[in-house]
């Protein structure tokens, strides 16, 4: 707590003290000077404190041996160890600001970066680290803090992605409980979450913790469910949590453990490790930034075996590159006319005390030129290619997934935040095209914890001595499915067996005790029992439970262990030929509609035919019976009345064709209805149900009833509850007009054991409905999966089917395999033939009355003229006689007519010519 206190005070002391009262004080060196002072804080004597040093070393001589990179300008770096001390190290960044240090390197922790970002943001000196990957240090709160490393969200993306490639669902995170676990840990749980997973327990350990620490919080993570485990901690303590597991058996088959990028450090670095240290992580899954191979990491590598016995771990890149990347950027500056000078910071005038000089603390001047300079850097480095985002992250981050076996790793595999997970390196799956190219790709084979190659199932039953209650239905009727033995607390049944058989098939224990639910006295709500396991009361349930929708907004099911749907169980009786069976083929609308396009057809024949045709001409009781007989004629192709106008041959053939399939319909229906021995029910199925307003029976407490209320909006008041299969039977013995009903809808599995015994009864119309029984889960349970799986397995080789024989097989009637009687024809059957037919005759009707009205008018004029009748008797009745006489009359008349008043036209000309030629002549005799 003192520690805190100090480290809070001197941040508000460096922050907010004291005001802006007086001028500035500068202090200015050379443009290009001779040195250039950095400073560093590292941890010695850890693990990536130890190699940092030597590679920080070893780019500051690169870098002042290379002249054409600062022009002469040598760096000189002042290392601060930091002891493992927090505190100590804030003060040690504190000192680096009374100097005139341009930048700072470090530190090696997240928890002291937030801290010291705060000065260098107060002073405007660049704060550089390539160890600090706490996500949160990239917000805008610390703009002079740069990450020459990648991000630890990257890292989380991709566990997430490893955790949903091995679909996995849930994991448990241990982590460090301070800046750098926590965020790291938040970043993953938020990565998870957009792939479907999640993190089902934390498991925080204090800094520094003891194995005794350690330990307790391992034997609660040893008690749940998940068996995924992602480990977030430092290089420098992640083997005593991986020891401690050791010894808590946690390491073993079943387990599956992801460790984020500081046990590949672990083994980069102490690598030869001891065989204590190797076996404690075999089968681990960790993680290590990508970095392609080139001349320059060779080179690297080969000096890097001179300088030190210690292993090169991607840090020592990362702490080389982060050197060259200041000396380019500082390069820039001074190029830009950017010199070294300093300022007082106003805010720490008057401020006095014996620990720091705080008067000697002063503003970089051209930090925020540096800053901008670094961020603009571009180049080669042994990481490969160097450059910022706009959020300030380096570019291309990628990384190796690295199975730890025997006494090394083997790559598995690799990820990038461009191209997911994939076998090949990364710049190989981004030269492919899109769609080749994803988290699909296949990773190469994974030796688990327990040298086993067989992905782990990642959860178990939690180990806490509590067995699964399982609810089970204490039916009343239908036991063969599920029943509870009279004389003790056993269930037994068809479902409890397939239940059995299934968890056997389980590659782990479950532990579970079937609990009854239900009074005994009425068959129980199955919808109730699963809202129960919503409600926390039972684990699971095991019966005969119907999947249906509501039921899975409560709960998750197994894959279907017998198929079943709604049907109509109605009495049946042998449907025997009668007096009248020959009118049974054709409805009695179908028997109309034939009966009355009989007569229009005939009608629309005979008038086709009426004026041309002396076979439709006569009397008119004469022209009625010719019409009827070759309407009824046409049903057998024998009319003897020929037709001959065109319009009354294109009906008659079409009517022919409707009649041909007419009479073959009709003769197969009968050669059916006579021939083969049927069932009959008034009940045709629900649709008929639904059309009446008889009584219809259903199981008591099933979802029978509120699904026929609101999907066929059946009234509640014709439901009739039953609970036995003897009050199935007698109900519908009885029938609606003794009290019973006329029909029973229950699911298909009850129905054929009611029926295997019943032979008066039977199935009648369609399934109307699919779905399936199945086990019920709490959701999101990893158990509805398995026994999904198993159910499977139990279809597959024949299991489930000889359980079904063992309870549910019974000597069927033998009227099952006879036939229901055949539904009558229906006009629907014929609407097309009959609408075609109808058409035909209305157009022909059109055709033939416009011919007509034309021949009419055409006519009109001669005949008033000749009898003067029509004028008289008005034009209608004119009309009437005139379609009545036969059209060779008419025109026969007609050009009589024509004739006799063509005669009187010359007779009239040639008097006229002689009358001209006698008056001609006269006019000469008198001239003379």
């Amino acid at each position: 707590m003192a520690k805190n206190l100090v480290w809070v005070l001197v941040v508000l002391v460096v922050n907010f003290s004291g005001c802006l009262t007086e001028g500035v004080n500068n202090t200015t060196l050379s443009t290009r000077p001779d040195v250039v002072s950095i400073a560093s804080i590292l941890t010695f004597d850890s693990i990536i404190g130890k190699v940092a040093k030597i590679a920080l070393e070893a780019a500051i001589e690169d870098v002042n041996s290379d002249p054409t990179v600062l022009n002469g300008t040598k760096l000189k770096i002042t290392l601060h160890d930091s002891n493992y001390s927090g505190f100590v190290s804030m003060m040690a960044a504190l000192q680096v600001m009374e100097t005139d240090a341009v930048a700072l390197i470090g530190p090696q922790t997240s928890v002291l970066a937030h801290v010291i970002s705060h000065v260098a943001n107060e002073l405007q000196v660049p704060l550089l680290s390539f160890t600090a990957t706490d996500p949160t240090l990239s917000s805008l709160q610390y703009p002079f803090f740069v990450r020459t490393t990648h991000s630890d969200l990257y890292q989380m993306a991709a566990i997430a992605d490893l955790v949903r490639y091995y679909e996995w669902r849930q994991v448990i995170a241990i982590y460090i409980d301070d800046d750098h676990g926590r965020n790291g840990i938040i970043s993953l749980g938020d990565q998870l979450a957009a792939r479907g997973c999640k993190i089902s327990h934390k498991a925080p350990i204090k800094p520094l913790a003891t194995k005794t620490d350690i330990s307790n919080v391992l034997v609660q993570v040893a008690l749940m469910e998940s068996r995924v485990m992602v480990v977030h901690t430092y290089a420098n303590w992640g083997l005593d949590i991986l020891e401690v597991a050791k010894s808590l058996e946690m390491l073993d088959n079943g387990y599956v453990w992801f460790a984020t990028n500081w046990l590949s450090t672990v083994i980069d670095i102490s690598s030869p490790l001891p065989l204590n240290k190797i076996d404690v992580m075999q089968g681990f899954i960790t993680l290590k930034a990508y970095t392609k191979e080139s001349k320059l990491t060779k080179k690297f590598a080969s000096e890097w075996r001179n300088l030190t016995t210690l292993g090169l771990s991607t840090y020592c890149l990362y702490a080389y590159d982060t050197i060259w990347l200041l000396a380019h950027a500082l390069d820039a500056y001074f190029d830009q006319g950017g010199n070294i000078s300093f300022s007082k910071d106003d805010k720490l005038k008057g401020l006095k005390g014996d620990l720091l000089n705080l008067d000697s603390m002063s503003i970089f001047n051209g930090g925020n030129l540096l800053l901008e300079n670094i961020l603009n850097v571009k180049m080669k480095g042994l990481t490969g290619a160097i450059e910022f985002t706009s959020d300030k992250d380096l570019v291309f981050p990628a990384f190796e997934v690295l199975n730890v076996i025997g006494t090394g790793v083997r790559r598995i595999g690799y990820w990038s935040n461009s191209s997911g997970l994939s076998a090949t390196p990364p710049e190989t799956v981004n030269m492919k095209p899109p769609q080749q190219s994803g988290a699909s790709e296949a990773l190469h084979t994974v030796i688990w914890p327990g040298q086993i190659i067989q992905k782990p199932r990642g959860w178990v039953f939690p180990e806490n001595g509590k067995q699964l209650e399982i609810g089970v239905p204490r039916r009343v009727s239908y036991q063969e499915f599920v029943g509870q033995s009279k004389n003790s607390d056993a269930f037994k049944g068809y479902c409890i067996d397939v239940f059995t058989a299934a968890v056997n098939l389980l590659p782990y224990a479950v532990p579970y005790k079937f609990q009854s639910y239900g009074d005994g006295v009425k068959n129980p709500s199955n919808t109730k029992l699963v809202s129960l396991i919503n409600a926390g009361v039972y684990d699971a349930a095991v019966g005969d439970i119907a999947i249906t929708t509501n039921r899975t907004r409560l709960a998750d099911f197994s894959q279907p262990f017998v198929e079943s749907g709604l049907v109509v169980v109605a009495p049946v009786r042998w449907s025997n030929s009668s007096t009248w069976a020959f009118l049974r083929p054709f409805s009695p609308l179908m028997w109309c509609v034939s009966g009355i396009f009989l007569i229009v057809v005939g009608a629309v024949v005979w008038i086709l035919e009426h004026r041309i045709n002396d076979e439709f001409r006569g009397p008119p009781k004469k022209q009625i019976v010719t019409v009827l007989w070759f309407s009824f004629s046409t049903l057998f192709s024998s009319h003897r009345e020929n037709t001959l106008s065109t319009l009354g041959r294109m009906v008659l053939i079409l009517w022919l064709f409707v009649v041909l399939i007419i009479n073959s319909s009709y003769t197969a229906s009968l050669t059916s209805i006579l021939t083969v021995q049927k069932l009959y029910s008034p009940i045709k199925g629900i649709d008929s149900l639904m059309a009446s307003k008889e009584p219809i029976g259903y199981q008591e407490n099933s979802f029978v009833r509120n699904y026929l209320i609101a999907e066929y909006g059946i009234h509640e008041s014709r439901l009739i509850p039953l609970s036995l299969p003897e009050d199935f039977e007698k109900a519908l013995k009885n029938g609606p007009k003794n009290g019973g009903v006329a029909a029973v809808v229950d699911e298909r599995a009850y129905v054929e054991l009611f029926l295997s015994t019943r032979c008066e009864f039977s199935i009648v119309g369609q399934e109307f409905t699919k779905n399936g029984w199945g086990f019920a889960f709490p959701r999101d349970s990893p158990l509805a999966a398995d026994m999904s799986t198993t159910i499977l397995k139990l279809s597959e080789n024949g299991e489930l089917q000889r359980i079904h024989d063992k309870w549910l097989m019974r000597s069927a009637c033998s009227s099952q395999g006879t036939k229901f009687e055949v539904d009558q024809l229906e006009l629907a059957s014929f609407q097309g033939l009959f609408l075609i037919c109808g058409l035909v005759c209305f157009l022909a009707l059109i055709i033939y009355i416009a011919l007509t009205i034309r021949q009419f008018y055409k006519l009109y004029p001669t005949l008033s003229e000749s009898s003067g009748r029509s004028v008289r008797s008005g034009p209608l009745q004119t009309f009437v006689s005139f379609v009545d006489e036969k059209e060779e009359t008419i025109k026969a008349r007609s050009k009589r007519k024509y004739s006799e008043g063509s005669s009187s036209r010359t007779d009239v000309e040639n008097a006229s010519i002689q009358n001209y030629k006698c008056s001609r002549l006269d006019l000469s005799l008198n001239n003379k």
